[in-house]
């Protein structure tokens, strides 16, 4: 009997707007030679437009993005290769649904303070979550429990090393070049 492979590592890269979800991951994708998904691409219009307008996402206007978030995470599982997706993912409830039958998929929680987010938001240019929606993000946010197939990473160091510490805490090897 042929041994099974082991599931492709799926990360899911969570944590309020402007923590670094996109930066750190992509980072972290590159070195790791895995596939990247930026999770605000998968986004209906009708959020995008709600958000640029300083609206909060409700409950209703997420559910359709976490089920693309989800089959996006068991297309690139099938495919065998791993993968970084970005998804704030703030509430336990958006984990669960998430994680519920994949067990190979993990978290990665950006952590930083209100004021280090809200600093990186005013600097940052052309993104459409503006920086007034960061106290709703905050709102939201319930921080994973030690149960939770969660790693927590601080934010407070440059997008470069926060993916090499990543790295290192989770054990994971990049391939050699």
């Amino acid at each position: 009997m042929q041994a099974r492979a082991a599931p492709a590592p799926i990360l899911v890269v969570m944590g309020v707007s402007g923590c670094g979800k996109s930066t750190v991951g992509a980072l972290l994708a590159e070195r790791l030679g895995w596939a990247f998904v930026e999770g605000d691409d998968l986004h209906p219009p009708e959020n995008i437009e709600k958000m640029r307008r300083g609206v909060p996402l409700g409950e209703a206007d997420r559910q359709p993005w976490l089920r693309s978030v989800a089959e996006v995470i068991d297309r690139r599982q099938l495919e065998g290769n791993g993968c970084i997706i970005t998804c704030s993912a703030l509430r336990r409830r958006y984990r669960e649904m998430l994680a519920e039958g994949r067990p190979y998929l993990r978290f990665l929680f950006l952590k930083g303070s209100r004021t280090l987010i809200r600093r990186r938001l005013a600097q940052r240019l052309g993104h459409f979550m503006p920086p007034a929606l960061l106290d709703s993000q905050f709102a939201d946010l319930e921080e994973p429990g030690p149960d939770e197939p969660v790693v927590v990473s601080s934010v407070n160091g440059d997008p470069k090393s926060t993916a090499e510490m990543i790295i290192a805490d989770l054990g994971l090897i990049p391939p050699t070049r």
